[in-house]
């Protein structure tokens, strides 16, 4: 549907690449896989469709946080989620570093926040309420007033006050929805970070509208060794230049460019197209980087 319609969206990537891409990637149940997609999240919900709700799947983002439109157009059921987490691409280098911290996350969400909050509504309320009585004396200065006139002063101030009373309610509980959300996006950044730190994702596919070589250099830090890795661009000048790059820096095998070539079978003769998948390969242990470097 995407690449019919918006094909600009998912980087135009064809749903024969994207099926190469997964069975390079070895993307099956129970693997922890890394995923760094712009593609609307149509490569993300195929690979939570490949692993069929068993593994963890940690999806890398730029900006503020993760675009999944097309992942929720697969229909998954709420388990499938549990094992999906998200880490921004902005803290991969003090992650490497050892720089990354984030705040302490509390067991349960901060109910002395919320107790003192109420307590400075209340405290408010009171106030409020001082000051009206120590106006009421000013206002009852003119005697002569028509008892229907005091009846709509009476009920302007009594809805005046329960269009007080409800505000600082939805203030409340929109404060409240705040604080959760934020305690829960803390939780999963620190879950997230924690499946990074151990260095053993059993794969890492790439198909981003970035330049790959920065992701993949440092995203491979987070795959262990022998795990493969797919990159997918929609221009081949710079997979040259990724390709280039990690057989000059080395430490993968297996490094290969691959283009995919499609043609739609019709009653009249329709032309073919070709795609390039990108890059795959496999990482090597550390200590063999330097020789393994030009072996394929």
């Amino acid at each position: 549907m995407y690449y019919a319609r918006e094909p600009g969206k998912i980087n135009h990537l064809r749903y024969d690449t994207l099926a190469q891409m997964l069975t390079l990637g070895n993307v099956h149940a129970g693997n922890k896989m890394i995923v760094m997609e712009t593609c609307a999240g149509l490569v993300l919900g195929a690979v939570m469709e490949r692993m069929g709700g068993y593994g963890s799947i940690i999806q890398m983002y730029p900006g503020g946080g993760p675009v999944r439109a097309a992942t929720s157009c697969f229909g998954f059921p709420k388990p499938f989620f549990d094992n999906l987490h998200e880490f921004p691409l902005s803290k991969v280098q003090s992650l490497l570093s050892g720089t990354f911290s984030t705040e302490t996350v509390p067991a349960e969400p901060e109910e002395n926040a919320l107790v003192e909050e109420e307590s400075n509504g209340l405290s408010e309320e009171k106030q409020s309420s001082l000051q009206e009585t120590e106006e009421e004396p000013a206002t009852e200065a003119p005697m002569d007033i028509n008892p229907t006139e005091e009846q709509d002063t009476m009920d302007i101030n009594a809805e005046d006050v329960e269009f007080k009373e409800n505000k600082e309610k939805e203030n409340k509980e929109n404060v409240r929805e705040k604080q959760i959300k934020q305690w829960e996006r803390r939780k999963k950044l620190k879950e997230a970070a924690a499946l990074l730190r151990g260095k053993n994702a059993d794969g890492l596919i790439v198909a981003s509208k970035f330049h790959p070589t920065p992701l993949l250099l440092s995203l491979l830090e987070f795959v262990a060794p022998s795990r493969p890795f797919v990159v997918y661009c929609q221009y081949k000048e710079p997979l040259l230049e990724c390709y280039t790059k990690l057989r000059e820096r080395g430490g993968v095998i297996n490094l290969k460019l691959s283009e995919t070539w499609l043609r739609n079978y019709q009653v009249r003769m329709a032309a073919g197209g070709c795609q390039t998948t990108g890059i795959l390969g496999s990482k090597t242990f550390p200590e063999t980087r330097g020789e393994v470097g030009l072996t394929e």
